[in-house]
């Protein structure tokens, strides 16, 4: 039987996701407001798919259901919920897994894969490098610390080995054979492996894809994780970020590899407790359709 949640509970914990997220968009919701560009942050808004308005979106996850109170239960309308002759609240997994199912299953496998393995360290964020290597055009109208010559040499001189297909996918052509590994979409549950920074912030997107499984409090978790990694990726970037108050993780450097093998590690460890949060996420919406 779910969890059922007293009205007072609940409201209290709904209402306390909605302040934590909007604190945690306040600076790009204001940036939007001005029509200002952020590039390390608004990757958080514009790669993966959620605004603002749909992180303060409070789900109990499954498995918890909320008991009616003197005010209507703001998930009582949404998709995938229902409500009983009691005027209980509940999640309808077994609806939401009709229309997500296929989703569910591969978010699983790839958690469950990623989790297994060891954390590769080595790679120093050169995905980064590799987007820009021989390019005059860029993502991102920042400029490189060391120029595009220097940017060029860093690549040439170190072995490029990104195991994650989203970072691969963006690599210039002149940089793709030299990468030590082809990662596809469909070889993802293969080669994903925790110590990839972009694979760590992923857990944000697969609880966006989990969707009303996962409990609010994880989802801003991993959000806040994804931000965090995001701000290393782009210290670590070719990319000079001083402008954003952002201090160089110089891979190119024997202290500079150090530092960033040392977060690796960290960010690693913390994204395999998110894959654990995340997967019994899930296995609760299976006990709860057993």
């Amino acid at each position: 039987m779910p969890t059922v949640l007293a009205a007072p509970a609940w409201a209290d914990a709904a209402a306390r996701h909605e302040r934590r997220a909007d604190e945690l968009t306040a600076a790009h919701r204001a940036r939007r407001a001005r029509g200002e560009r952020h590039a390390v942050e608004d990757f958080m808004f514009e790669y993966y798919p959620a605004k603002p308005a749909a992180l303060r979106v409070w789900h109990p996850g499954a498995g918890v259901a909320l008991a009616p109170g003197s005010t209507p239960t703001p998930l009582a309308d949404r998709r995938w919920y229902a409500t009983d002759e009691h005027g209980v609240v509940r999640l309808d997994v077994d609806a939401f897994l009709a229309d997500r199912g296929d989703t569910v299953r591969f978010v699983v496998a790839l958690l469950s894969a990623t989790a297994a393995r060891p954390a590769a360290t080595g790679c120093f964020g050169l995905h980064e490098w590799a987007m820009v290597y021989r390019q005059d055009r860029h993502r991102h109208t920042l400029p490189l610390r060391l120029g595009q010559d220097g940017t060029d040499e860093v690549v040439e001189r170190h072995r490029i080995r990104c195991t994650h297909f989203d970072a691969f996918r963006f690599f210039t052509p002149d940089a793709v054979p030299l990468n030590t590994l082809q990662p596809t979409r469909e070889t993802q549950v293969a080669t994903d492996q925790p110590g990839c920074l972009h694979a760590a912030m992923d857990c944000y997107k697969w609880a966006l894809k989990l969707g009303p499984l996962v409990p609010g409090d994880l989802l801003l978790d991993c959000f806040e994780l994804a931000m965090e990694i995001r701000c290393t990726d782009m210290a670590a970037s070719p990319y000079d970020v001083s402008s954003y108050g952002l201090a160089p993780v110089a891979i190119e450097t024997p202290e500079g590899k150090a530092e960033y093998v040392r977060r690796q590690r960290d960010y690693a460890a913390r994204s395999n407790a998110l894959r654990a949060r995340l997967l019994a996420a899930a296995a609760a919406a299976a006990t709860t359709t057993a």
